[in-house]
């Protein structure tokens, strides 16, 4: 087996702590907002990874925020949260609304069936 130079990826852990280590440090309030692509290579993901890693952080209660125009940050305000709630709010209704037109169902039938207890 031929040995390679490439340095072996960080355990997820590792990646989860030094992303948070660098958006508490320097990424915290929307005018301190970074880009995705800056965030991860800053951090030494990939995007994909960074993305994951966010959902995570978001998932345990750590109010990362982002928005196209503000890029990552920690928030800091309420009101910071409140527009990347209604960001991600308009993202998800218009991935409904794309279902709702490959389903070929209003979007109120939809929303209504999404609705029904299972």
């Amino acid at each position: 087996m031929q040995q390679t130079d490439l340095p072996l990826p960080m355990p997820r852990a590792t990646q989860r702590a030094a992303l948070l280590h660098v958006l508490a440090r320097d990424h915290t309030g929307r005018d301190r907002g970074i880009r995705a692509v800056d965030l991860a290579r800053k951090v030494g993901i990939d995007e994909r990874t960074l993305r994951t890693l966010v959902t995570t952080l978001r998932d345990d209660g750590t109010a990362v925020v982002a928005t196209p125009e503000t890029g990552y940050y920690v928030a800091e305000a309420p009101d910071e949260i409140e527009e990347c709630c209604q960001f991600l709010r308009s993202r998800a209704l218009k991935s409904l609304l794309l279902e709702s037109r490959l389903r070929n169902v209003p979007l109120p039938d939809l929303l209504g069936q999404i609705r029904l207890p299972t």
